[in-house]
């Protein structure tokens, strides 16, 4: 297990984008919905690419410790691959998660933005690999899942990261060394 699946993700994701607009309101509904606080977008502006290289080494982490045998962490490093990449989308249109709960309620008004759209295989992706990202959470404390089952529930994490970028990032993904200002 030394090798990391992130093209099942792009080869078959949808190629529609969504207007920023569309996804920023999304976004607002969700830390509503969460009644999270509202961050300026000025401020938020500084938060998506620390987000996104959060869920980078978190995905990385996930897979050194599926390598050593350590489900438990690499339960938890797989969820937050999934949990940074909400932030770091979420940031990315204006919105900062302060609240655990934030991050289903971004994910719920995602999914219904792309059910909207039609997209209900983006929707049925986001969704379910968001309920199994939850569920690896979950087993951090419980280490009930065989290494089989973390393994599969680690891919889903990274074909949730890949399709948040693809649809709802600028240009499909994140820069790996933003210029900050």
């Amino acid at each position: 297990m030394t090798t990391t699946n992130t093209d099942n993700a792009t080869a078959t994701a949808p190629t529609p984008r969504y207007a920023a607009a569309d996804i920023a309101a999304a976004v607002a509904r969700a830390l509503a919905n969460a009644d999270d606080r509202p961050v300026p977008r000025l401020d938020a502006r500084r938060f998506p690419h620390k987000y996104a290289a959060l869920a980078q080494d978190f995905q990385t982490s996930a897979w050194q410790h599926l390598d050593a045998g350590d489900l438990p962490q690499a339960s938890n490093k797989a969820w937050g691959l999934a949990a940074e990449t909400v932030k770091a989308v979420a940031a990315q249109h204006g919105g900062i998660i302060h609240k655990h709960h934030s991050i289903a309620e971004v994910i719920d008004q995602l999914c219904r933005l792309t059910l909207d759209a039609g997209d209900g295989e983006s929707a049925l992706l986001l969704g379910g690999s968001y309920m199994i990202a939850e569920r690896l959470h979950i087993n951090f404390y419980e280490n009930e899942f065989s290494e089989t089952i973390v393994l599969q529930g680690l891919i889903k994490c990274e074909e949730l990261s890949a399709r948040l970028y693809i649809l709802f990032w600028p240009a499909g993904a994140p820069d790996p060394d933003p210029v900050t200002a």
